[in-house]
Formats: C-alpha cells, structure tokens, sequence
C-alpha cells in the first residue's frame, strides 16, 4: 500500500450500479428490468469516483455465480429456483470461479475481455482492483466450464461414499439425498441431489432451512467439520491447491486485492499457506470478512491477511452512538480493544450486508451518519471504505424482491438505483438529477475523503484520544460529541464531531499529556485551517484554556495547525 495515502475503498455492485431502467418491476427479470454493465464503468465514470478521495474500488459480484437467467446459448444454463436467492441470484453463489458473470458483458461471449477492458481503464484512472474471492462455499450445481483444462473440477475425483475425506473437495452425507422445495413452483421437479452435500454454513442437514446457506455448500480445506474437528494439512488438501490456481488466475487478470468472503470459516493454515504465494510477483492486498475478535490477530499475524472487517466493534458501535443508543465514549472503549492492530481494521458504516445509514431501520438520515464517518475515516491510519450510493444518501427502502423493504440494497434481483442514475445523468455523471441535499452530502464525502487521503497526519500520524479528559467537562457532552487529536511532523489536527442534530458550542479541554507525547508547542500561533471548508486564520492551542468552537448538527470539523518550526520529525 502507498504509505503516503490513505487507503479508501469504494464498493460498488454492478449489477445495480450502471442500469439506468427507471421502471424496475418487483421481482422482475433482466428481460423486464435489466442490468448494469461492466461497460457503464466508463473512464469519466471511474475519474469522477477516483476525485471522491478514492484509492481502491471493489467490484461486488463479478464471478460466475448461480442464477435463473437461462444463458443456455452461450453455454450457461439456468439454476433450478430452488438453489437461487431471488432471480438473479446471490453473487456468494460462485457457479464457476474461472468465469464471469455474464449478466455484466454488452456481448456475452465476450465477457471475459469485457472484464479485462475494465480493469485495464480502472487502472488508467489511478484506482486500484479488489474483487471477492468466496473460498468457504460454491453454488450447489457448481461447474467450471471456463477452467483451464489442466483443472479439474471441484469434486470430479472426491470420494462420495465418505462423509469427510482429506483430499474431497467436498462433505458429504453418504447415500442419502437432499431435496430443496424453495421458490420452486416454475419447476415440476423438486431440486435432488445425491448423494447430499453439506451446506455452505456448516449445516450437515438434509433439510437445511431458509436460514441456512441453502443455495451453497461447504468446501473442504481438510478440517473434519462433520467428526472430531481433526485437522489434516500434510499433505496439502487438493482443495488449497485448486483454490490457490483460482487466486492466481485472478492476480494474472491484473486484480490488485480480494475481499475475502466469511474468510474465518476456512482455516487460518490455508492463508497461511496461500496468501504468500499468491503475492509473491506483485503486492496483491487481502481483506478479511471476519467477526470474531478472539481470532483477528491470528488472521492476520498468521494468515498474513492486510486487513480484517471491523463490524462487530467499531461498525456497531458507530451505529449505536449515530442512533443515540449509547454515548460517544463507547468509541474509546471500541479502538482500545484493538490498540495493538487497529492500523489493519477496516472501518465503514454501509455496505452489501448493512442496512443503509438514511433508512428507516438505521438512522434515517444521510445526514445523521456523517460525523460517524468523519470519525471512521480520521480516528487512525487505518483504510476506510464506502458502499456505492451511500455518498447520495441512498436509503436502501426499495422493495426489490427476494430480500423485501429491510433497508439495504439488495444483492438476489435486477434493480436500479434513482440516486445513482441522477448522479451519472446519462453519462456526465454530474449529479445535476439531484437534490440539493443529495449534491450538498456528496461534497462533503468528497471533502472528507479527500483530505484524509492525502493529510500526513491521518495518513500516518500520531493519535490522542482527548475523551478521558472531556469526561465531567460542563462544555462538552461526551454522549453527543467526539475529540481527538492527530499529529505528524509540523501539523496537529484537532477533530471535533457532533452527533446531535442541534447545533453545538463546546469547549475542548486539551491536557498537558497531549502537548508532551505530541510534541505540541503551547499557546504558539499557527496557520489554523478548516480542513472541511478550506477557512484559513491564525489560532493556538494551549493548555491553559479549552478550545472553543461551534459545530452545526450532524457535523464536525478537521482544524488542522500547522506551526514555523518543527517539532516532531516522525510525528510518534
């Protein structure tokens, strides 16, 4: 990664991103509906998210996966509804891991160099490639018509009559069937498979229920899941080795990261074992979905992961304190639980799994979920990532299909987002469609985004948490606001957010500690800039006094004070 930039990660679906159909019907198909494309990701497109602040971009649902779109002509049959969430079907279903989707290419039989063509002028904008590489699970009728044929495919040499074999690249419940009835009334047939596979969630059920992983099953790294819990990785399991060709078939294609989906249920040794290999002729970046804690510094220590989803701390503790259901201080408790590795967690408040910030399940408000992300994109140097749309303020209460009205954009149907087509305006990507409140929101992301991307001292400065001291101070309400300070070199900046909707005027008590590990000078003038409006003017911090300033609702500031003489060289 750029030391000399902060990594931010835009996710996009494409499925969704680019379809420009105002009319989508529920449930509808892509006859009726449509999709977006990988050609919708035009360089204008790519540049205008790329002057957003970002560094990265993560192409949601780009390999092959299960669906009810017949591509019979072009060698890709439909799935049996039973085995497919909604219509076009979950992108965590991977029916073929050499492939791509084909819903994504304006010529289908050209879809793979459709893929590389976008790739290559993502590159050309200056944006880096992350794409999900879903190693816990397969689609059920999983097939690789696209593999090189030295590949053979998932479970072409397994051993069916063993419930666990080292070498299967599958579990089985030998010598019975499994029958799946789900959202199978276009068929006359109910979905059989025989003998029957566990599914994706480790469910070694023939009945898994609408709960479990239905549509996937589990992949076998040599863990008996379904016996003692043994571990047999000498010799190395074929599934390591056929998994690691798929990696390095995607690293040739000229991706730069993977996202690695659920990647705590496949064992720590694998990416042990894989991560290095794959990496080893250029840097290629590896995100961990991940929620449990007690395992993060193995992932990452051992597994040589870069970076772990931090959801089941920092997100929900966000989301808490944006909703008022406990106060800011909880976010001091949130990064000292991972103190020694927070430069390896990645924070975001949306994305394919949560519900949107300005929906009626969250906070309502676009608005009101901004000075969390000022908080998540500044608190440390760690990479931060925004979900397509969240910049518009896109509230997710859609009623697509498969999913229902729950607040988040759905991943199983054909869809187009309003907020998104007015900000693309047919192709300018002006955001001229918009409203006022939607164009001002997206310059503040950009604002925000922009500067932590490129300022020093959030790049890779000093920290100081200014919250144990606030704590009984009568000018500052630790349940509503949030203050810290970063450092680097010549430059503090001091950050203050306000997660009331009512304006605020607070009175920051600096310590004495905060000058001496920062090497702050005190009560010296500096060059005081308001690194969200651009204002310059002169301004000291001291511990003498508090500092004073007002914050309007749902807002924050960034006042960065740059001083004549150095005083620190490495800001630590």
């Amino acid at each position: 990664m750029n030391s000399d930039r902060k990594t931010v990660i835009y996710q996009t679906f494409p499925r969704l991103f680019g379809n420009r159909n105002p009319a989508c019907r529920k449930n509808g198909a892509l006859s009726e509906n449509g999709a977006g494309k990988f050609a919708d990701f035009t360089y204008r497109v790519l540049h205008e998210i790329r002057q957003l602040g970002v560094t990265h971009i993560w192409y949601t649902g780009i390999i092959e996966h299960a669906t009810r779109t017949d591509y019979a002509a072009c060698g890709m049959a439909c799935d049996h509804a039973a085995v497919v969430k909604g219509i076009a079907g979950s992108p965590y279903a991977i029916r073929d891991y050499y492939d791509v989707d084909p819903d994504l290419a304006e010529n289908v039989s050209c879809r793979m160099a459709e893929f590389e063509a976008l790739v290559e002028r993502t590159h050309r904008a200056g944006l880096k490639v992350v794409i999900d590489f879903v190693a816990n699970h397969v689609a059920r009728r999983y097939h690789s018509d696209a593999k090189p044929i030295t590949v053979n495919n998932l479970g072409r040499q397994d051993n069916t009559f063993k419930r666990f074999d080292p070498n299967n690249n599958f579990y089985y419940l030998p010598g019975q069937a499994l029958t799946l009835h789900f959202d199978a009334g276009e068929e006359d047939f109910e979905y059989s498979e025989f003998p029957a596979k566990a599914t994706g969630n480790n469910c070694f059920s023939l009945y898994p229920s609408r709960d479990d992983w239905y549509d996937t099953v589990k992949l076998n790294y040599g863990v008996d899941c379904a016996g003692d819990g043994s571990c047999h990785f000498d010799p190395v399991p074929d599934t390591w080795i056929k998994m690691l060709d798929i990696l390095l078939f995607w690293v040739g294609k000229g991706v730069d990261g993977f996202r690695c989906d659920m990647a705590e249920m496949v064992p720590v040794e694998f990416w042990h074992w894989a991560i290095p290999r794959a990496g080893a002729t250029r840097e290629v970046c590896f995100i961990a979905e991940i929620y449990r804690p007690e395992r993060y510094r193995d992932y990452l220590h051992h597994g040589h992961f870069d970076y772990l989803y931090d959801k089941v701390g920092f997100y929900d503790t966000l989301r808490d304190v944006i909703c008022g259901k406990t106060g800011a201080t909880a976010i001091t408790r949130c990064w000292q639980n991972v103190e020694d590795i927070r430069e390896h967690m990645l924070c975001f408040l949306e994305n394919h799994d949560e519900q949107r910030i300005a929906s009626d399940f969250f906070a309502g408000s676009a608005e009101a979920g901004f000075p969390g992300m000022i908080v998540a994109a500044t608190l440390h140097v760690n990479p931060v990532m925004i979900y397509f749309g969240q910049e518009l303020g896109e509230r997710g209460m859609d009623e697509e299909g498969y999913s229902g009205r729950d607040g988040r954009t759905s991943l199983f149907d054909y869809w187009s987002l309003e907020s998104i087509r007015n900000w693309m305006n047919g192709g300018p990507c002006d955001g001229a469609l918009l409203s006022e409140t939607q164009q001002a929101l997206r310059r503040n992301y950009a604002r925000l985004l922009n500067v932590v991307c490129r300022e020093p001292a959030i790049v890779k400065g000093a920290f100081f948490d200014l919250m144990y001291v606030n704590r009984d101070n009568p000018h500052f309400n630790d349940h509503r606001q949030y203050a810290f300070l970063r450092q680097y070199g010549q430059e503090a900046i001091l950050i203050v957010v306000n997660f009331d909707h009512m304006q605020q005027t607070v009175r920051v008590i600096l310590p004495p500690e905060a000058f001496r590990l920062l090497h702050i000078p005190d009560n010296q003038p500096a060059l005081r800039t308001d690194l969200l409006t651009g204002e310059q003017s002169l301004g000291t911090l001291t511990e003498a006094c508090p500092y004073e300033t007002t914050l309007p609702g749902y807002s924050g500031k960034l006042l960065k004070f740059k001083y004549e003489n150095s005083f620190s060289p490495t800001g630590k």
